[in-house]
């Protein structure tokens, strides 16, 4: 695999997010340089989807500013994949967009369900298969929008090691998640000390 570049970088200056009328949070800033990951943790509802919304530019913030260099990468609760046509089609159709990045199928788990449509895939098997889109996107910053939900314990262990590795290399992972992700030396934010 293709290493990110060393120029990825996020920082965000005290960023404030309303939803409706409700403020959800303010006040958060932080850095992430090449190599670093953040989990950002809370309850449901408190905005944790919000924020990386916020980091990928999908969202304006209420107030504060985020900058940032490299590709981003986004795994959310919709992977963006067709749920119509097999697996490999539609991981076929993001290949040829995104370049042609390795990707571990087999390690993954995929590569018996490439004639499977996508919506017969599990929660589990979809989450990884968003996990086969975003690494042949080659993307420098990995925003990771609860990651480990629907896994089993080795596909867990699989999405901590394809994360640490992406860091390793250079990259950048940004985790909103409730659960414990292990990696070693991860920033910790807990966005309820920014309770509006």
């Amino acid at each position: 695999m293709q290493g990110p570049p060393t120029s990825a970088r996020i920082a965000a200056h005290d960023l404030a997010c309303r939803r409706g009328d409700r403020v959800l949070f303010r006040g958060v800033s932080f850095t992430l340089k090449p190599g670093q990951a953040l989990q950002v943790s809370g309850a449901n509802g408190i905005g944790k989807s919000s924020l990386l919304r916020l980091v990928a530019g999908l969202a304006r913030p209420f107030a504060g500013q985020v900058e940032h260099g490299g590709i981003i990468g986004l795994i959310d609760e919709q992977p963006a994949l067709d749920t119509e046509i097999p697996l490999a089609r539609a991981l076929g159709f993001w290949s040829r967009l995104d370049g042609s990045a390795c990707v571990p199928l087999e390690a993954l788990g995929l590569s018996d369900l490439l004639d499977v449509p996508v919506r017969f895939l599990s929660t589990g098997q979809r989450k990884r298969a968003a996990m086969a889109r975003l690494i042949g996107q080659g993307a420098a910053i990995w925003l990771l929008d609860e990651p480990l939900n629907g896994l089993d314990v080795h596909a867990t262990r699989l999405v901590e090691e394809l994360t640490a590795s992406h860091c390793a290399r250079g990259g950048i992972a940004l985790i909103a998640s409730h659960q414990p992700f292990s990696f070693a030396d991860m920033k910790q934010l807990a966005l309820a000390d920014y309770a509006a």
